[in-house]
């Protein structure tokens, strides 16, 4: 084999590049240079290196002389680390250069620049741009951790994020939290203190705290990720119904913001949990954990059109308020909720007009129907077909069965046998309600009924430099209850007060006093642009002239300790990943608009490691980071990192970056032990390997 031809090339360093600072004080960094290429020699003299040696070589210290002038000139500092790291990187023959590495800046803060040192760090920070689910393995000291919190950092300030949540499995060194002593925070403080330093090595300290308490960054073990829960048996609403959310599975549809449909992509049992019930403004309320979240907006949000923000129930106790304000806007059904729709018997419109002013008692044989509009006698004879009206006085109409039509009808008047079909019939104005048929069924359909109630008992109320409500008036306990269901399914906003009837002056009727026999029940109703509460004209042109309806707002009103219950959380398909609880609250679980880390993964089981991959929310980013060699779970427990690989092999949008030895970014001979450590296990009988293994676990 032929010896390789020596050679000498003077590399000239521009002027503009001041030689101490690519040499090092003393010619330090020209020091690592020489001890890197042994067989080459140097000279150095102005602004002029001189370098003799095989080819090769000194060809490798040409392009090595051309990165680091670049690197000076960007004003990215060298260190004698980073040139043997540039050595390193040009030896192994990569399309990186050196100096994208060492230019590469994550954050700036207080004079110094977070950026990737070796290679492997750089691609590892560029797979976290790239995708939405990254893995950093290797271990301690590479970096994994540190960086994964720069990019979080990062992608707060530029407002890609909404929250930082940085979390660790808290098992290391074999303790258990609850023989810990001081409060929880005290007990979790020394697991977490990691990422604590991070944060104040990116962040001004003092401004870190404030981010804390307001939940912008939640630093927090893994157990406690999984807090975000509702009482079993709090309802959740499916287009078939309510339905326990303890009794949801995957794959289950509920309903979200939008009305729509969506599939619950993940159910978490939590165990036993302390809860609270939330209230609102207009009397609806639920059972949730603390760390249960809720999108919100405050009134500067609305005003100044900034999206919701994500806060934990316990974040808001004891800050409802601001003056004399509600402090937290919940936001409302964005489109009326979809019911599978189903045929029903009789026309929706005609039906509400009926369990308005209609009497369906049964006290008389003939249903009757009282109304001094005649628009709505007329619109009631068209929604059902097979009947007339006929006049017994100025107000009152029989509903007759159409004899011109025997032909084709039974000798039974089909309204009452309608109403029989429903079980309406033999009901008074204390006891109608409108059937579960018309609850559940299509966004016309309800509007329909809706309307008909709102023609025959309710009304436009107007006031001076205010948009329009609307008001309903029944002593029928159920149909309050209906009444505000309808209103809230389509978006809107419903809240009721009692009359009692006990010492209100008696009414007249043609001049005779009439007493009050029951409660009555008003209901105050606010609908959503587009959705028409009256059909009768004297109605709908007041409601319209007024500016209609405004827009519903429903406002958390209290949150009051409701002890402990089983509790369960779960993840949906929505884009902004809410659904409907009850009283038709909109609430969700899942990690949006976040950047996650997941560190010391390693010690995670596979459950766990399922519980926080499937938490992930849209616009969110998750990283994990872990050392697969240093496993602290107890024994007959297998590392969720060891098999992540396996089960999300083909899954698309995830990346593994394996780190090594030579990326370890603490003192040298961090990097000398872990390689000793590799080689010595390297070196073991494969049984002592798997027991050790097992053991590890």
């Amino acid at each position: 084999m032929a010896e390789t031809q020596p050679a000498e090339h003077t590399i000239v360093v521009p002027p503009s590049v001041p030689m101490v600072a690519l040499l090092g004080s003393g010619d330090e960094y020209l020091r690592v240079i020489e001890r890197a290429f042994p067989d080459v020699d140097f000279l150095g003299r102005g602004n002029e290196v001189k370098v003799q040696g095989p080819q090769p070589e000194v060809a490798l210290i040409e392009r090595l002389f051309d990165e680091l002038v670049v690197v000076v000139r960007t004003g990215a500092p060298l260190s004698a680390d980073s040139v043997r790291r540039s050595i390193d990187m040009l030896r192994a023959d990569t399309l990186t250069r050196p100096a994208d590495v060492l230019t590469a800046d994550i954050l700036s803060n207080r004079g110094r620049a977070i950026r990737p040192k070796t290679l492997n760090q750089k691609r590892y920070v560029d797979a976290i741009d790239r995708h939405t689910i990254t893995f950093g393995i290797g271990p301690a000291g590479t970096g994994k951790t540190y960086l994964a919190v720069a990019k979080a950092v990062q992608a707060l300030q530029t407002k890609q994020v909404n929250r930082i949540i940085l979390t660790r499995p808290a098992v290391e060194a074999g303790e258990r939290l609850g023989f810990l002593p001081g409060t929880l925070y005290e007990k979790i403080d020394p697991y977490l203190r990691p990422l604590y330093d991070a944060l104040r090595d990116m962040l001004d300290p003092d401004l870190v705290p404030k981010l804390l308490t307001d939940g912008v960054i939640e630093v927090a073990p893994l157990a406690y990720m999984r807090g975000r829960a509702q009482d079993v048996n709090s309802k959740v609403l499916t287009p078939g119904g309510w339905r326990p959310i303890g009794q949801l599975e995957v794959g289950d549809l509920v309903v979200g913001s939008d009305g729509v449909p969506t599939p619950v992509l993940g159910v978490f049992p939590q165990g036993r949990k302390e809860i609270f019930r939330v209230s609102t403004q207009d009397g609806a309320s639920t059972l949730a954990s603390g760390d249960h979240l809720w999108a919100v907006s405050t009134r500067d949000d609305v005003r100044r059109g900034k999206p919701h923000r994500v806060l934990k129930t316990m974040e808001m106790i004891g800050n409802l308020r601001a003056a004399h304000y509600h402090r937290y806007e919940l936001p409302v059904l964005s489109a009326p909720a979809e019911f599978y729709p189903t045929q029903v018997p009789m026309d929706p419109y005609a039906l509400g007009l009926m369990l308005g002013d209609g009497c369906l008692s049964g006290s008389q044989r003939t249903p009757s129907f009282t109304t001094a509009d005649v628009e709505l006698g007329e619109r009631l004879a068209v929604g059902l077909p097979g009947i007339r009206l006929r006049h017994t006085d100025r107000f009152n109409h029989l509903v007759l069965r159409d004899r011109e039509q025997t032909d084709v009808l039974t000798r039974t008047n089909p309204l009452v046998a309608v109403a029989r079909e429903l079980g309406l019939w033999g009901t008074k104005s204390s006891t109608k309600f409108v059937p579960e048929l018309y609850l559940y069924n299509s966004a016309e359909v309800r509007i329909g009924i809706l309307q008909g109630l709102l023609d025959t008992d309710g009304g436009p109320v107007t006031q001076a430099n205010r948009t329009c409500r609307v008001q309903y008036c029944t002593t029928s306990t159920r149909l309050r209850d209906d009444v505000v269901f309808l209103v809230r399914s389509l978006g809107g906003v419903a809240y009721w007060r009692t009359r009692v009837a006990e010492g209100r002056k008696p009414g007249l009727a043609n001049g005779r006093p009439v007493p009050y026999n029951h409660d009555a029940y008003v209901v105050d109703i606010r609908l959503p642009a587009g959705i028409e509460p009256f059909r009768l004209e004297r109605k709908a042109d007041k409601y319209r002239e007024f500016g209609g309806g405004g827009r519903p707002m429903r406002f958390i009103h209290s949150i009051e300790p409701a002890g402990t219950a089983e509790c369960v959380c779960i993840q949906v398909g929505a884009v902004d990943s809410l659904y409907v609880t009850e009283d038709f609250l909109l609430t969700h679980n899942t990690l949006s608009d976040s950047f996650i880390i997941l560190d010391e993964a390693q010690n995670t089981s596979a459950e766990q490691m399922k519980m926080f991959l499937t938490r992930l929310g849209f616009g969110s980013k998750i990283v994990v980071t872990g050392d697969v060699t240093q496993v602290d779970l107890p024994s007959g427990t297998s590392s969720g990192l060891r098999i992540i690989q396996q089960i999300l092999e083909g899954v698309g949008d995830v990346s593994f970056n394996w780190l090594q030895s030579t990326d370890v970014v603490r003192h040298r001979l961090v990097g000398d032990i872990v390689e000793a450590y590799g080689r010595w296990d390297a070196e073991q009988p494969q049984t002592q390997n798997a027991n050790r293994g097992r053991g590890r676990r």
